[in-house]
């Protein structure tokens, strides 16, 4: 298991630009199955879960090559799913590999769209929590598929056969979503583009991410619209054609950019953000008091000898809270907790999608910072006002976000830190002690 050695207490300084958005990855290269034609994936990252996700495609038959794109971030894929191995996927051996990998649950739709049959187990991933898969099931239910659980696997066949080889008796019809998942709104959406008929899907989620798999869908020959909204109409097809696509910076890896750099950042520029797609992020930042200047495409944080959190109107204190699009994703708050500490003022942060993904504040109470952790949803955070730094620790990534929000931590505390089970941090973030020792950070992979 490897570590990152953190010497903490360098000022950062320079230009970094964000990798392919991870959350889109792992959708459109599981929309690559709905065609027989070539798809082209550009700027895609080079992070554990979406590199096993390529290779989950490989061992099931779809052909995938990658181009020499002579970047340092932003690799270029194309994918045929012409030749699939059928007998493969109702394996064991493919049904153990999709539990290790939580984006796997993105091939059930296309699977289920263009062969009428999937089988699923129980998703790895981040340890955060219940993350049901209640409302992917829900939506296939809705359009016409059948369940059914094979005890002595403990795995779940859906089946949507239709008459002909290779065809799905999915039909349109109108659904109502129980939570606007990111993920249950993809998959919906990918196993209606060859439903029969009409299928109208309300509180769908509406990222981006969602927005631009379903612009590639179009490309390819689908008929969705209302995109970006929530409700979406989708009219069946029978058939999808290749495209190309390029994927999006990652929104999470902009904001946890922002945070580093007001941590310990002596001007930092953020390049080709795609301002229009972060939402309200840079403003989630402001509220803490961070100057987050927009320059183009760019963001610009100068070095902050102080920044103070803002109240609301009537005085009272500051809460920030996750909420489905367009509202704060719940990936950043781990991160503005960890900015929040340096910052002077208070503020009550909610998680309320996750209920385990607050206890990582321990280890930031270990290294010095004043937060209460009131119940598995709820913490307050007292800035110290960068007058107590905080001192360096041992620790462990508990996943992806906190992982990344520790190694800010580390990095603005005194002393040298280390962090152990890194490849969680490895699964969202591509080459990233090179990337940050590139502006001036001490961190040894160990």
């Amino acid at each position: 298991m490897a570590s990152f050695k953190i010497e903490g207490g360098h000022l950062l300084s320079g230009t970094i630009t964000p990798q392919g958005a991870k959350n889109e990855a792992l959708q459109v290269i599981c929309a690559t199955l709905l065609t027989s034609e070539k798809v082209t994936i550009h700027n895609i990252p080079d992070i554990r879960d979406v590199n096993n996700l390529i290779k989950l495609l490989c061992d099931i038959g779809v052909k995938v090559t990658k181009a020499d794109s002579g970047q340092a971030l932003g690799n270029t894929y194309t994918f045929q799913a012409d030749a699939l191995n059928l007998k493969y996927l109702e394996s064991d051996q493919f049904v153990e590999k999709c539990a290790d990998l939580r984006g796997s649950v993105m091939m059930i739709g296309p699977l289920l769209a263009r062969m009428g049959k999937a089988v699923v187990a129980k998703p790895g991933g981040d340890k955060i929590g219940r993350r049901r898969l209640d409302t992917h099931f829900l939506g296939f239910k809705y359009l016409g598929a059948k369940f059914h659980r094979v005890e002595n696997r403990n795995v779940y066949e859906i089946s949507a056969k239709g008459k002909k080889p290779r065809t799905n008796s999915l039909k349109g019809t109108y659904m109502l979503l129980d939570e606007a998942s990111v993920t249950g709104t993809a998959n919906i959406i990918m196993a209606a583009v060859f439903a029969e008929g009409i299928t109208t899907i309300y509180n769908a989620a509406c990222e981006p991410y969602v927005q631009q798999l379903c612009h590639m869908l179009n490309r390819m020959g689908a008929q969705i619209s209302g995109i970006g909204s929530n409700l979406l109409t989708i009219a069946g097809v029978t058939k999808l054609v290749g495209t190309e696509h390029r994927l999006l910076p990652d929104m999470i890896e902009v904001g946890s950019f922002i945070g580093m750099a007001a941590m310990c950042g002596n001007g930092i520029r953020i390049k080709d953000v795609s301002m229009k797609d972060l939402g309200i992020i840079p403003e989630a930042f402001r509220r803490l008091g961070v100057d987050v200047q927009e320059d183009g495409d760019d963001l610009y944080i100068p070095h902050q000898k102080h920044y103070v959190v803002d109240s609301f109107i009537d005085g009272t204190i500051m809460t920030l809270a996750d909420a489905p699009w367009p509202g704060l994703t719940p990936d950043l708050l781990s991160v503005l907790i960890v900015v929040a500490t340096q910052a002077r003022g208070s503020v009550l942060f909610h998680q309320k999608m996750f209920e385990s993904r607050l206890f990582f504040v321990d280890k930031l109470i270990d290294m010095g910072a004043q937060i209460i952790l009131c119940d598995p949803h709820r913490a307050v955070v007292v800035g110290h006002d960068r007058k107590k730094t905080l001192r360096a620790q041992r620790m462990s990534s508990p996943d992806i976000r906190a992982g990344i929000a520790l190694l800010i931590a580390a990095m603005s505390a005194n002393g040298t830190s280390t962090i152990s089970n890194i490849e969680q941090i490895d699964r969202g973030y591509e080459n990233i002690e090179s990337r940050l020792n590139a502006l001036g950070a001490k961190i040894e992979r160990v």
